[in-house]
């Protein structure tokens, strides 16, 4: 009586049996055979299910093809193929139909198998008890990783300009491998260049922006932080203080270089380390008038004033005139004459003379008030440059100078 063979199931007939059949019986091991060889078979997974293909004795199977091919789906739950248990056999399954395949698992009904790590081409043969995957990474004209040996790329084995970004590793670009000169200022992050980077007594005038050199930037001298009065200070040829001390100040006083009384005149040159001067003057009292009726009148009194002004050397020889007391008028109805003006030229210094007496007592005269001259005219300060009473002596001008003369 026949048997079947275990792996592919094939008829295997005795001595004398079939007779007249066994043509026919040969005929359908042949086909099963050509199956197992060459077979293709499109099967249809459910997601989530389980498909079991079957190998039967002498018929057609499924299980028995050599190609196994998935339908266009998507698994998207855990799925399971399996074949037979007991059954020693090559598979190829293509799994390029399939999403999401790493959902499904290839296995024998009893044992383990794969679970497709993409949509490809699988192959694997079963060893009776577990389906065993076997790479098929070269199919469609790849070459994987594992089918390189370790230094086997060379440079010349590398098309040009196809080493990308994505294709180098980490810290892989070092300073052999930067061409001299390339690395652009559009290379640089911001923020890349620091003081380590920047070679000793490189960074030149031209390379620094405007107003970015700030006290901050600026290395400290010896020089403490303070008030000097009077410095002695020591500047280097690059603008830079680097000694300072308070120094001793030149006289203090000022000192009296010209006194004159009115009326008189002449030149006056300052002193050479002279910078300011100050002064009083006063312009001389008027002369007494007159009336028609033979009634004395006063002058009026001249005017006087302090004065302080700087001045810029050489100062001198400059003018200067102190006024005399003015004219009297002794006739009846004559008129006295104003009082004589005292002034330096060119200086602040200008105090006019006190107005004549005629029909009534003659006019007080003042000095004009500014950033230089202070009005001292009606304060009683001064006895000089009075007018010419109707009974008494007339007062002519005058002038003091002083300086501050510096050591």
């Amino acid at each position: 009586m026949s048997s079947f063979s275990s792996d592919l199931k094939l008829e295997l007939m005795v001595t004398g049996q079939n007779a007249g059949t066994w043509g026919d019986k040969t005929n359908t091991n042949l086909n099963l055979i050509q199956q197992a060889i060459a077979g293709f078979e499109q099967v249809t997974l459910s997601s989530g299910g389980t498909l079991a293909l079957v190998m039967s004795d002498a018929t057609l199977s499924n299980a028995r093809n050599m190609v196994i091919k998935f339908a266009t789906a998507s698994i998207a739950a855990s799925t399971v193929c399996t074949i037979p248990d007991s059954i020693e056999k090559y598979y190829i399954f293509d799994c390029t139909g399939l999403t999401n395949p790493t959902n499904l698992t290839i296995k024998t009904a009893s044992g383990t198998g794969f679970s497709p790590d993409r949509a490809a081409i699988f192959a694997a043969y079963s060893d009776g008890t577990n389906l065993k995957e076997i790479s098929l990474d070269t199919l469609g004209g790849t070459v994987a990783a594992a089918q390189i040996a370790t230094d086997a790329v060379t440079t010349a084995k590398i098309l040009q300009s196809n080493v990308t970004q994505t294709k180098m590793a980490s810290n892989s670009v070092g300073t052999a491998q930067i061409v001299q000169s390339n690395v652009t200022q559009t290379k640089l992050a911001t923020n890349a260049v620091g003081t380590a980077q920047i070679l000793q007594s490189n960074v030149t005038q031209t390379k620094l922006a405007a107003n970015s050199v700030g006290p901050s930037q600026l290395q400290s001298t010896a020089v403490t932080a303070g008030t000097y009065t009077t410095a002695n200070i020591t500047v280097d040829e690059d603008g830079r203080l680097t000694a300072a001390a308070t120094g001793s100040a030149g006289s203090p006083l000022f000192q009296v270089t010209l006194a004159e009384q009115g009326p008189a005149s002449g030149n006056f040159t300052a002193q050479p380390n002279t910078s300011i001067i100050t002064a009083y003057a006063g312009g001389a009292g008027g002369g007494r008038g007159t009336t028609n009726s033979g009634a004395a009148r006063s002058g009026g009194d001249g005017s006087a004033g302090f004065f302080f002004f700087p001045i810029s050397q050489p100062f001198g020889p400059h003018p200067f005139s102190v006024g005399g007391v003015g004219s009297s008028g002794n006739q009846n109805g004559q008129s006295g004459q104003t009082g004589g003006a005292t002034s330096l030229s060119p200086s602040p210094i200008s105090a006019p003379g006190g107005s004549g007496g005629s029909g009534g007592n003659g006019a007080q005269n003042s000095v004009s008030p500014g950033p230089a001259a202070i009005d001292m005219s009606r304060n009683g300060f001064f006895s000089y440059g009075k007018g010419v009473p109707a009974d008494g002596a007339e007062t002519n001008g005058f002038l003091v100078l002083y300086e501050n003369i510096l050591d």
